[in-house]
């Protein structure tokens, strides 16, 4: 079989996933005799999607592939030795592409399990390490971690909306490309929704698949109760009808009479579905109709444009849909389609220094203004176990802290309240150390973490310095 685009697209290494800037800083390290500095970078977004109190971090298992098949094969470097300058000439000389070639990812990495609930500044990946391997991984670390986050975020608040709803993903056919369908498809179920129509998801990540039919299928037969008793006769297990091709109303009478053929032949009539009109008006008929004709448990699943805004108006119209089919509005992030992430140098030291040289970024606009240091969050918890505050801390000096943490220039004791650590260990001198979780415990995860937060706290949740980062924050800040 020839190989085509697709099949090269996704290869066992993504070295070269990346901006060529960062190879070129490389480049640059190299040439200043920098190769053996050691660097601290934080991956962070500054300010919450959707308008929203939180993000649900998402993505790190790709991140952990990724990172455990770094390397550049003889024809990445073939293909970088064939890149040129202005002038030209070869963009890299001989020795940097020799040097890339002995590459191998050796630093320390520490990042917030997937599920968890973060905020804004707060790292959700700490690498820690040779310079030039921390700076490489940059722009393929933001792309996994971005877009997921993005989507498990938009997936809860989407769930949220539903309450004890079923929510399925349908995005995948509005996605943006292969890999937008999968990540999407991945970053949904992480963030609540129950199933997905994407197999090629279910089959990588163990997400349960789901399906109905679509308007084509009636549209091949000569009628819609023909279309009707013959996917029935096909699937009688997984028989939920699409009933607006025509006339909504009659094709729930049609449902009807398919649901007491599949009865008599032992199976039921699992329910049907809208996709166009009015949902909310139409949802009621439905749902008298066929509780009239005996089938209360044939669930009533809805589709077309919808997300968290549309289920919630519909709820207060009194809609009788129990399983909603959210696609292009969550798969595309499509009121967000970026979550803004960054990635930012908190400390650097030469092979001839002991102590951490700590940096900051500066900006005029205080959100881009970064927090220098090796970074670490710590969330703190009352007497009830109930999330109180999450307190940046820089692990480097953690041991000589004050114990005392600023909120908006407010200095506050928490010395008495229990808190535990979000970083989690995951690589040790580029070994795996950390043992990955099944998308099912990744769900749950989220699942306990908004259960923890009230609406209430999670929208006026504080986020801190420890006092002594905050001091020397502002000691760099004003050099």
């Amino acid at each position: 079989m020839k190989e085509g685009s697709i099949s090269k697209l996704y290869r066992h290494n993504l070295t070269l996933l990346t901006d060529l800037y960062q190879l070129t800083m490389a480049n640059g390290y190299w040439q200043n005799s920098m190769y053996h500095h050691e660097a601290v970078f934080h991956l962070f977004y500054r300010k919450n999607p959707f308008k929203n109190g939180f993000a649900i971090a998402a993505g790190l298992e790709q991140v952990i592939d990724y990172l455990q098949n770094l390397r550049f094969d003889v024809d990445d470097i073939r293909y970088l030795a064939n890149l040129k300058g202005t002038d030209n000439q070869a963009l890299f000389e001989e020795g940097f592409l020799n040097f890339l070639q002995r590459f191998k990812f050796t630093c320390d990495v520490d990042a917030v399990p997937e599920g968890t609930i973060i905020f804004p500044h707060e790292p959700l990946i700490r690498i820690k390490g040779n310079l030039i391997q921390a700076q490489l991984v940059e722009t393929a670390l933001l792309t996994m971690i971005n877009f997921q986050t993005l989507i498990a975020t938009k997936s809860a608040r989407i769930k949220a909306a539903a309450g004890d709803d079923i929510v399925m993903e349908f995005g995948l056919r509005r996605a943006q490309g292969i890999d937008g369908g999968l990540s999407a498809s991945r970053a949904a179920y992480i963030g609540g929704c129950d199933s997905t129509s994407n197999v090629l998801a279910g089959k990588l990540f163990d997400i349960p698949v789901k399906g109905t039919h679509a308007h084509s299928w009636v549209m091949c037969f000569e009628n819609e109760l023909e279309a009707f008793s013959a996917y029935a006769n096909a699937m009688p297990n997984n028989t939920t009808l699409l009933v607006d091709t025509y006339d909504t109303i009659e094709g729930v009478k049609y449902a009807v009479e398919i649901g007491t053929q599949l009865r008599q032949k032992g199976f039921d009539l699992a329910g049907i579905r809208l996709d166009s009109g009015d949902l909310a008006t139409l949802s009621i008929e439905a749902r008298k109709i066929l509780d009239a004709a005996g089938f209360e448990n044939s669930k009533i699943v809805a589709s077309n444009d919808l997300d968290e805004y549309r289920i919630k108006t519909l709820k207060e119209k009194g809609a009788k849909i129990t399983v909603w089919g959210v696609g292009t509005r969550l798969a595309t992030a499509y009121d967000q389609p970026a979550l803004g992430g960054v990635y930012k140098l908190g400390a650097i030291k030469s092979p001839t220094e002991t102590e951490w040289n700590y940096r900051i970024k500066l900006s005029e606009q205080a959100i881009k203004v970064s927090n220098p240091g090796i970074l670490q969050v710590h969330r703190y918890f009352d007497n009830h176990s109930a999330p109180i505050a999450d307190v940046i801390f820089n692990e480097d000096t953690e041991s000589n802290t004050d114990k005392l943490v600023t909120f908006d220039n407010e200095i506050v004791d928490l010395s008495s309240f229990k808190s535990k650590k979000l970083l989690r260990p995951i690589f040790r001198n580029g070994q795996l150390i950390y043992e990955l979780p099944n998308i099912h415990a990744i769900r749950n995860r989220t699942i306990e973490q908004l259960k923890e937060f009230d609406r209430k706290t999670i929208n006026e949740y504080k986020i801190g310095l420890e006092n002594t980062l905050y001091k020397r924050k502002k000691i760099l800040m004003n050099r």
